[in-house]
């Protein structure tokens, strides 16, 4: 499920300029819900953000809302299962097959009846549109696999669609999920930057969008009378945003039949405390927050500078912060989650400040007046954290806080999400960065966009969509390469690159975002915690009970 440049100063002056406003912070946001229950035939949600950008190709716009609409809205060749495998969507394909080993090549078989919501035909200009925005633009999630990608065939009026790779690719089927309708958005204003930001030009799933009002806080889904596949069970969805204590208000009184928010544990409290009356689950969300080191500069290009940097960190506290005693769990790896089969820690790299002093005094620095200095200069780093996304922001300034009373002169610049991971990679971006690595159905993907390098070049400073901070080892590419064709099991090209990457100190994994999930007896559900699937794939069969 796969991944113009300003200067640094630039940045700055952006996050601080941004008519964006700044997003809900949670327990000051907004007051109890106004709004008279739900109508029967309406379900509900209550949630913590309804904050766009809603691109689920961005990693600037990784959220439960971006998840949410997603799920519902787009269209997907196939869909992670409740086991994490992908599988099939059969309300969107007739099938989907290799069918030629040299080249490699997939067959894809769409519907006859499967459109948008305008009536133009889900075809093949749509994964031709998606494969080329992965492939080309940074800030994109595991766009390795589309970069694998030689040619796209069209046939039958579009609606068979041949992929040819360079390689063999067994995890082809992460591939072209919640596809875009091009027919839209290839020539419009802004290009992909501004896809999805505020709406939804067209849809192709079991609801559609009747209003969308961030302002108020809400977003209204309703039955897609055009969906060709199986009506959606409830008439309405209504996704509306409130502070802990109004979503537990509003599940307490019947006014939402659902919530889906990060909590802290004072959240987790609340929603506790109804009892009997909701069932209250953790839901891992497909994103693991990190911090991520770029190996370059006057400073970080020094191993042993950007492994004193991390040695400096109370990691136990920075973790404490961002998670605030609620579902989210901790994370010990750079390229599994704690969600996800196979998962078991690898590092990270110790809490030890003596042993960065060291580090920094073999690299040459010398703490004079409590500040670390090299030649006359102190040691400084920018720290760049979206502005408009939390647990972010919040583990950032912890970072910061910790790194300044350890002798670092520490820069935190905050720039609206989509500039800064578009940027992170780049020389004009910080060269410390908290923010999201995704969690996938293909972790061979994973590995490849966040820590591979450009195809057919070494050069760190190309900005590669899913590699944030422009990290190129061309020793460990091969090993990297052979896990993407599937000649190196996943688990031996962990075994070969992780220990490298922790050594190199240019990521450090802390925990993996889970949503609180309470609903009501009276709603039926599928699955609400499944990993990567949770809880919006079951809502085509939600159903409230009516007494």
């Amino acid at each position: 499920m796969r991944m113009a440049v300003a200067v640094v100063a630039a940045l700055a002056v952006l996050s601080s300029c941004s008519n964006t406003p700044p997003p809900p912070v949670v327990g000051t946001v907004a007051p109890k819900p106004s709004a008279a229950a739900a109508k029967p035939g309406e379900i509900v949600v209550g949630v913590d953000s309804i904050t766009g950008g809603y691109n689920p190709h961005a990693l600037a716009d990784q959220s439960t809302i971006t998840t949410a609409l997603s799920t519902l809205l787009l269209p997907s060749a196939f869909r992670t299962a409740p086991d994490g495998s992908p599988q099939l969507d059969r309300t969107l394909m007739v099938s989907a097959d290799v069918t030629k080993t040299e080249p490699y090549t997939v067959t894809y078989r769409i519907r006859g009846d499967a459109a948008w919501s305008d009536g133009a035909p889900i075809a093949a200009e749509d994964f031709l549109y998606l494969r080329a925005q992965m492939r080309d633009e940074p800030g994109g999630v595991d766009s390795a696999g589309y970069r694998l990608i030689t040619d796209i065939k069209s046939e039958d009026s579009g609606k068979v669609v041949q992929v040819t790779f360079a390689t063999p690719y067994p995890g082809w089927r992460s591939l072209f999920s919640s596809l875009l309708p091009a027919h839209l958005l290839k020539d419009a204003p802004g290009g992909w930057e501004q896809v999805l930001k505020t709406s939804f030009p067209a849809t192709a799933g079991p609801f559609s969008i009747k209003q969308l009002d961030i302002p108020r806080g809400e977003i209204v889904l309703e039955r897609n009378e055009r969906y060709w596949e199986q009506p959606a069970v409830a008439d309405r969805v209504t996704l509306r945003r409130a502070d802990p204590a109004g979503l537990t208000d509003a599940l307490r009184t019947g006014h939402d039949q659902l919530v889906v928010a990060r909590s802290d544990a004072g959240g987790v409290a609340m929603l506790q405390s109804l009892g009997d009356k909701v069932a209250v689950k953790s839901a891992p969300r497909p994103t693991v927050v990190g911090m991520f080191l770029k190996p370059s500069g006057q400073d970080l290009a020094d191993e042993r500078v950007r492994t004193a940097l991390v040695n400096l960190l109370d990691r136990d506290e920075v973790i404490k912060v961002g998670t605030g005693g609620g579902p989210s769990i901790r994370a010990d790896a750079l390229i599994l989650a704690p969600s996800q089969p196979g998962y078991a820690p690898t590092g990270p790299l110790p809490h030890d400040p003596a042993a960065a002093q060291v580090l920094l005094t073999q690299a040459g620095y010398s703490p004079i007046s409590g500040i670390w200095v090299r030649e006359g200069r102190p040691l400084s780093v920018t720290l760049g954290a979206p502005a408009d996304r939390e647990p972010y922001l919040a583990v950032a300034k912890e970072v910061q806080r910790q790194l300044v009373a350890a002798g670092v002169q520490v820069k935190l610049v905050t720039p609206v999400a989509d500039q800064l991971m578009r940027s992170g990679g780049t020389d004009a971006g910080p060269n410390i960065l908290i923010g999201p690595r995704p969690v996938g159905d293909n972790p061979a993907a994973v590995l490849a966009s966040v820590y591979g390098c450009t195809p057919n070049t070494t050069d760190a400073k190309t900005v590669l969509p899913g590699n944030v901070v422009g990290f190129c080892d061309e020793s460990l590419q091969p090993t990297i390469d052979a896990a993407l064709n599937g000649s190196k099991s996943l688990a031996e090209a962990i075994g070969i690159v992780e220990p490298r990457l922790w050594r190199q100190a240019v990521a450090v994994p802390l925990f993996q975002l889970a949503d609180s999930v309470a609903a009501r007896a009276e709603l039926t559900t599928g699955d609400l915690t499944a990993p990567l699937n949770a809880p919006f794939a079951s809502a085509v069969r939600w159903q409230r009970k009516q007494n």
